[in-house]
């Protein structure tokens, strides 16, 4: 498969995250950049769909997880053969293989097996055995591709059947001996210019006549055959040349490695290397559902980079990155966050600005390059601006977000208040979501003095209906902590209405007597006049745990 770079957000990503890919992702192929698609790490939250859907943008790409798979390593799908395709002709298209092994397919283009060297080599030894009775799967049609042999008679060309080769080179009385011992209807006797074992072989009842040398039979040999129901091909080599192509004249199929089973796409690399180790082929086809060959993995592509890069948006700590980050190159990161621990091997474009959104550093990248901003992308730019600032309530918000949300309004007619209450509306169904979905939504992981802490933040038009299932959410943020194994699991819900915000917290016993906040109910603390999860809760939740662990 061709290159692609995916622009992707954080893990349990946020409105803004997911409307910085979409847009930036916009805004690369709008440059030129058509392998450029947008990615999310997670479901999209009530909010985030309804902005979409209102606007008509289709949601990102949802990438799970980037834990190498098959599908990220294989190129274009490789060259195949039809599994009817003589044997001569399938090493004519090996020879020209850049991986000298080659997928077989049905007429339905179904994987089958795999034609290589090796594979060739053993069976074919089987055939050629001097101390058996060759016989081969053909049919006339595959003996005049493969000796390219002019019909004289071809009788029922296509039916394939089990074939001896014969060559005769016994004397007539001798000939007439041999062919009558045996059934001759499977028999392909290769003859010169000698009429009379010609006129012996169909009487006999041979299946085919391949004359050699080039030689014309006389008429009567061509009706005798045609009445007995025998072919009659004219070979341009000589008889031994003649003799060995007709060997070649067999499917692909009856050489082919029928014990590579194949691969999916979504097969970990880790599977594929097992596999790839087992085959005799050191090589294994990848699939899809109806088994068509989507790509083929040998040993080379086990070293070689993937087929992903990556554009960082809204984040750039690995801890908060879709899993299998480490595995692919980072191109850019783009960002509004602290910076953390972040480090590549080589030089990226790194742009973190101090801005209450990365949709505002996006919006303004359109701006700086000079490129026309669509309609509904510009929507759901203000959108995203809008809710990362809380509607410019959060104390992360900056004159340049209100500059960018204005011209953004004033080129999609939408009034920012409207639009502002509209989708702090729909992030209140958060709410009544189920407990693990709800927990999972903007939920980013940090780490003090090598503890993990996590933390998801929502935001609501009213804490009421969320405080009535205290009991289960804190229930749910154990099982987090359980899960994770972090020192500290929270859910910060902000009410966007009464500017304040409630922490929900589950956190080793003895974090509680270092939690400054005021006790609402047990497990609930009361945040007056806190709406930033990263500007004023993070910073005191940090001073806290070190606090409790020196």
């Amino acid at each position: 498969m061709s290159k692609t770079i995916y622009v992707i957000g954080h893990k349990n990503p946020d409105t803004d995250s997911v409307v910085a890919a979409a847009s930036y992702a916009a805004l690369k192929r709008a440059q030129g950049l058509t392998h450029v698609r947008a990615a999310r790490a997670g479901a999209a939250n009530p909010q985030t769909e309804y902005i979409f859907q209102r606007f008509g943008v289709p949601l990102p790409d949802f990438i799970p997880d980037l834990i190498p798979k098959a599908e990220y390593y294989i190129d274009e799908a490789p060259p195949v053969i039809n599994e009817n395709a003589p044997l001569w002709q399938a090493l004519a298209q090996l020879e020209k293989s850049p991986r000298q092994v080659m997928p077989i397919v049905d007429a339905e283009g179904h994987y089958r097996g795999l034609f290589y060297y090796n594979a060739f080599a053993k069976n074919i030894l089987a055939k050629i055995n001097p101390h058996r009775k060759a016989v081969i799967a053909t049919s006339i049609n595959h003996l005049i591709t493969t000796i390219k042999a002019q019909p004289l008679v071809a009788g029922s060309a296509d039916s394939m059947f089990n074939g001896r080769i014969v060559v005769a080179s016994l004397s007539d009385e001798r000939f007439r001996e041999y062919i009558s011992s045996e059934p001759a209807h499977n028999k392909v006797v290769l003859v010169g210019d000698r009429e009379e074992v010609m006129r012996t072989a169909i009487a006999a009842g041979v299946r085919a006549l391949i004359i050699t040398n080039g030689f014309i039979p006389s008429k009567e040999i061509a009706h005798l055959a045609e009445a007995k129901g025998v072919a009659i091909l004219i070979s341009s080599y000589d008889t031994s040349s003649t003799s060995l192509l007709a060997l070649y004249s067999t499917p692909v199929m009856s050489v082919a490695d029928t014990s590579v089973s194949p691969l999916g796409p979504r097969d970990f690399m880790k599977t594929a290397k097992h596999a790839i180790s087992a085959s005799s082929a050191r090589a294994v086809p990848i699939v899809d559902e109806d088994q068509r060959v989507l790509g083929l993995l040998t040993e080379g592509d086990l070293i070689r980079e993937p087929n992903i890069e990556l554009i960082l948006v809204d984040h750039h700590e690995f801890a908060q990155a879709v899993d299998g980050i480490q595995n692919y190159t980072i191109l850019e990161v783009i960002d509004h966050h602290r910076i953390g621990t972040f480090s590549t091997a080589y030089p990226i474009t790194f742009i973190n600005r101090v801005v209450g959104s990365t949709s505002t550093i996006v919006a303004s990248m359109y701006l700086e390059t000079k490129t026309p901003l669509d309609k509904s992308i510009a929507s759901i730019l203000l959108c995203g601006i809008l809710s990362d600032t809380l509607v410019f309530k959060s104390a992360t918000t900056t004159d340049i977000d209100r500059e960018m949300a204005d011209y953004l309004a004033s080129i999609t007619d939408l009034s920012i208040e409207d639009v502002g209450r509209d989708i702090m509306a729909s992030a209140s169904l958060a709410a009544r979501l189920p407990i693990d979905q709800l927990l999972r939504m903007d939920r980013k992981e940090y780490e003090v003095q090598g503890k993990k802490l996590t933390v998801s933040q929502i935001e609501l038009t009213s804490s009421q209906e969320l405080l009535a299932r205290q009991e289960e959410l804190l229930a749910g943020l154990a099982r987090i902590r359980a899960e994770t194994g972090a020192y500290l699991a929270a859910l910060m819900a902000t009410d966007i209405t009464k500017l304040e915000s409630l922490l929900y917290i589950s956190a080793e016993r003895e974090f509680y007597a270092y939690l400054s906040y005021p006790m609402q109910q047990q497990g609930v603390y009361m945040l007056k006049d806190v709406l930033s999860r990263k500007k004023q809760l993070m910073p005191a939740l940090t001073e806290m745990v070190q606090a409790a662990l020196s």
